[in-house]
């Protein structure tokens, strides 16, 4: 513990609490305000330190690790625009209920609207993307504050990984000296006199405890649902992204109702061996659009599902539609489901598959589903096109098991929903699709594989969302982190084309398709990777093969037509929902 000056004392207090949490990793972004901060972590031994040069891509790295440990990964940067820059993945935390603690040095109090240099308002610089915001008072060797600070970074590490995950912002102001030189500010016999401030416990000094949303299965509307269930002739279980629904739960769930699961790929129910045994559907966004019959009840667990069509489908339906959420929340934009039930998910499917006797679930229902699973996937199976959603059938079927998969924004989940199938591997699926944007996709990856240094991580991408995010492609050395990067490269705005404005050129082409012609094989030699460009689907799934089996970074490029392979997903659509029908 350093005792040099009230900041290092500061610093050393914050570092020491946060190990005591349970955090044993940061992302540090250089700064002088921050100084005490970095010293004191760089310095501890139960914690991990990743060192970033942009603040942008350090958020995302450490909203990447959340997402696999379910731990925050705290940030620390130094006054100023360094910490607007964490912003876009404070908004991804908040809107995916992820962890995340924002450390933010600023300039103390009497430089506030002063003209001073890199001093900015940061109060409540996140607005309500945040839990909870507080700066913290400044450094001062006092027993009562000292016991407050560590009372606070405490309760915030909590709070991040409470009944509804997400950021928590500190404002901590440091006035100078930042280093850890000696000072008379701290009296000798501090330590010795306050031991409870200055080491506080051997635990966290103040444990935060959440609690988990039940239900009363005796009230009346608990009963209801069961009735619900009971009586369907057609039912379903939708999962969504970022389901807390566990697979184990989710079978018994399954198999007690007799109801189809319609699994998003990011719900983490498409992929594992419960595919064997549970009716696990993926795809759906296909051929729903031909079905000519409609659910009547529907469980549905975690965030909308990324399929249109299943949405338009359940929105058509008038079947009676139970949104499932731990926290109450409201995550259904069409505005056609009947029944929110705020209960943890996990408990709520175990108590209703122990106590479901017996189900009208049809099983002409159940064979309509299993039959379109079968014929689409072999159906798409027989296709040898090179378009953009053949690359991304062909990256699920070949990656290893176990391993973890991480795919942008925009086309790529899009594409994953409807061409990636069910298999039973382990397979863990993320996206960013909180709020569904492009900004940091590959410092999201990249710190999912820091915490997963045992299975392979492969990333698909887009070239817009690699172009927007090159920056973080430093941490492949920096972070000592490896990966297989698919590079689907339309040259634009791919996804434009499945908007009415493609119709009106111009504006469509320089507007909103906006062809880059940018070159990127340039960023092989810049960050030190490999990179290959294939030409076909064979020459894809070889060097696809090779990467995966090898070490170090590859980035495979694959160059494809937008338009074309949009064309190709209309005829492949019309096609199987001619298949469908009949």
């Amino acid at each position: 513990m350093s005792l040099q000056n009230r900041n290092t004392l500061w610093g050393s207090v914050i570092a020491d609490e946060l190990a005591k949490a349970g955090v044993n990793a940061v992302c540090l972004a250089p700064g002088s305000r921050c100084t005490p901060l970095t010293v004191a972590l760089a310095d501890h031994d139960a914690i991990e330190t990743y060192s970033h040069l942009d603040e942008r891509s350090a958020a995302f790295f450490a909203l990447g690790r959340a997402k696999r440990t379910g731990i925050p990964t705290p940030l620390v940067c130094t006054s100023g625009t360094a910490a607007a820059n964490f912003h876009p993945a404070v908004i991804e935390s908040h809107q995916s209920r992820v962890p995340m603690l924002l450390l933010t040095a600023d300039r103390p109090r009497v430089l506030q609207d002063s003209g001073a240099n890199q001093t900015i308002d940061q109060e409540k610089l996140y607005g309500d993307a945040v839990r909870a915001y507080r700066t913290l008072p400044e450094p001062d060797a006092d027993d009562r504050k000292l016991r407050s600070l560590r009372t606070a970074i405490a309760r915030a590490v909590g709070t991040t990984t409470g009944v509804e995950p997400g950021p928590v912002h500190l404002n901590v102001p440091f006035e100078k000296p930042l280093e850890p030189v000696p000072t008379d500010d701290v009296p000798e016999d501090f330590a010795e006199e306050y031991p409870r401030a200055v080491y506080g416990r051997d635990g966290p000094f103040v444990t935060v405890t959440g609690g988990e949303p039940a239900l009363d299965f005796d009230a009346n509307d608990v009963r209801a649902l069961m009735k619900s269930i009971e009586t369907a002739h057609r039912g379903l279980i939708v999962t969504g992204p970022e389901s807390d629904l566990t697979t184990n739960a989710l079978s018994r769930l399954a198999d007690a109702t007799g109801f189809p699961v319609l699994a998003d790929p990011l719900s983490g129910h498409r992929f594992g061996t419960h595919v064997e045994r549970v009716l696990v559907c993926g795809g759906y966004d296909s051929y729903l659009a031909a079905f000519d019959h409609d659910p009547d009840v529907v469980l549905r667990f975690g965030a909308s599902p990324t399929s249109k069509t299943l949405r338009q489908y359940l929105r058509d339906s008038g079947a009676r539609q139970f949104v499932v959420d731990p926290t109450g929340g409201w995550r259904e934009a069409s505005f056609t489901a009947t029944d929110l039930v705020s209960a943890d998910p996990t408990r709520l499917a175990d108590a209703l598959a122990q106590r479901v006797e017996t189900t009208h679930a049809g099983t002409e229902w159940y064979s309509r589903f299993e039959q379109a699973e079968q014929d689409y996937w072999s159906f798409i199976e027989r296709d040898a096109t090179l378009f953009e959603g053949g690359l991304v059938y062909d990256v699920t079927t070949l990656t290893p098991d176990p391993s973890t998969l991480f795919v942008s924004n925009s086309m790529p989940v899009r594409d994953l929903d409807r061409f990636g199938p069910p298999r039973s591997a382990a397979i863990t699926a993320f996206g960013n699709r909180g709020a569904s944007g492009i900004d940091g996709i590959t410092s999201t990856a990249l710190g999912v594989k820091s915490a997963s240094d045992e299975e392979p991580l492969v990333l698909v991408t887009g070239d817009i969302a690699y172009y927007h995010d090159m920056n973080g492609l430093l941490a492949v050395s920096r972070c000592d982190v490896d990966v297989t990067i698919v590079l689907v490269n339309n040259d634009g705005g791919g996804i434009f084309h499945l908007l009415p404005i493609e119709e009106f050129d111009p504006p469509f082409t320089e507007y909103f398709n906006t062809p880059h012609n940018l070159d990127f094989e340039s960023t092989g030699d810049l960050y030190g990777l490999d990179f290959e460009r294939c030409e076909s689907r064979e020459a894809f799934r070889a060097a696809y093969r090779k990467s995966i089996e090898g070490e170090g970074t590859q980035v495979i490029e694959v160059c494809v037509d937008g338009q074309e392979s949009h064309r190709h997903r209309d005829s492949l659509h019309e096609k199987v929902c001619e298949m469908t029908e009949q």
